[in-house]
């Protein structure tokens, strides 16, 4: 499967043209829809990433199994 990423303005009326596609004309092709606005949201899914970490007496047992 051959992939080709191109990013377009939605035009009046909820059009989408893409020109100059690297297929052959009558090629079967799939297409799905993204919107950027939703990809800038998914950047909070993990708050405490690349946040520093603080092991505090990581030796020892996490539990006292006396």
């Amino acid at each position: 499967m051959r992939a080709h990423r191109v990013e377009a303005a939605v035009e009046r009326g909820g059009t989408l043209v893409l020109d100059d596609l690297p297929f052959d004309e009558g090629e079967v092709v799939e297409g799905i829809v993204l919107s950027r606005a939703d990809a800038a949201r998914g950047s909070d899914l993990y708050p405490l990433r690349g946040k520093p970490v603080r092991y505090i007496a990581p030796t020892e047992p996490v539990a006292d199994h006396g």
